[in-house]
């Protein structure tokens, strides 16, 4: 065989060498690409709307009672043909009364209501004076006296929504009517009344609590398992690439385990949905979406 000159070797392994390099890069990126480190549960950060709640705790009240009694004195209850809890329309037979000089009387519903009280029972006597047979809510109208922080009584207005939770009667919707003028100096409370109505009969002074929504802001969102709060600020762990980057955001209203969040994050980042000191920044993980982890 004839030996090839020692120029020409060398030009041949300087071509050999770089064809090996090239090959050898897509499998060095390829290398740097690949899932390390530790799996992580992420999710997809996406779009969500807020209500502004302010919570109001008081007690119920009639917005307007009204008492029923004969105009006579020394009339005797004959018959009850209602009692409390019943719903009356206006003109409605209520109790029948004895006349001393015969005869009967009958007591009628003065407007439509719900009968809060009633005294009336057969052989009672009855008189103009006397404690009044039964007390209507009128028009069945009930209002939710509350107190709510000085701080978000600026946030109120008349005619604002809100659902009033009554121990035993379940949640009734209802509106902001009216806004006290003045602060409870002492414990630093405001004033609020709000309407509801009810056909079944509410027992007055029962407590109750309004979730009053004064405003709504849409923003995306990440659960609550997803926020730190350090003392540099507040925190969500981004993942790019399959490494961990902490990404300082401003949050704001929460609903159902979720906040949103108002600036730092972007719709469709990718987050860590249970942020933990063990990440830190620039760690490789192995994201698994939250969807397959449930699986």
């Amino acid at each position: 065989m004839r030996s090839l000159p020692a120029r020409s070797v060398s030009r041949h392994l300087a071509a050999l060498t770089g064809l090996l390099l090239l090959c050898a890069q897509p499998a060095l990126a390829a290398d740097d690409d690949a899932p390390k480190g530790p799996a992580v549960t992420v999710l997809k950060v996406a779009k969500s709307c807020f209500s502004d709640i302010v919570e109001a705790t008081g007690t119920i009240i009639a917005r307007e009672e009204t008492s029923v009694r004969p105009e006579r004195p020394g009339l005797k209850v004959t018959d009850v043909l209602a009692e409390a809890g019943d719903t009356t329309t206006a003109g409605q037979v209520l109790a029948r009364l004895a006349l001393p000089e015969g005869g009967t009387l009958q007591i009628t519903a003065p407007m439509a209501g719900v009968i809060a009280t009633s005294t009336a029972q057969i052989g009672n006597l009855a008189s103009a004076k006397g404690e009044a047979l039964f007390t209507i809510v009128a028009r069945s109208e009930y209002d939710l006296v509350g107190l709510v922080a000085t701080a978000d009584m600026r946030k109120l207005a008349v005619n604002q929504p809100a659902t009033v939770r009554i121990a035993g009667a379940g949640d009734i919707e209802g509106k902001v009517r009216r806004i006290g003028p003045t602060v409870e100096p002492n414990i630093q409370q405001g004033m609020v009344y709000i309407g509801i109505s009810s056909q079944k009969r509410l027992l007055l002074k029962a407590s109750g609590r309004a979730l009053i929504k004064t405003g709504q802001s849409c923003n995306v969102a990440v659960p609550l398992t997803a926020v730190q709060y350090s003392s540099a600020g507040t925190v969500v762990q981004v993942i790019r690439r399959n490494r961990v980057e902490t990404k300082r955001v401003e949050v704001g209203l929460m609903s159902g385990g979720n906040i949103e969040v108002r600036d730092g994050l972007n719709e469709g980042d990718v987050v860590v949905a249970r942020a933990g000191a063990l990440l830190r920044e620039g760690d490789p993980v192995r994201p698994v979406m939250a969807a397959e982890a449930a699986k």
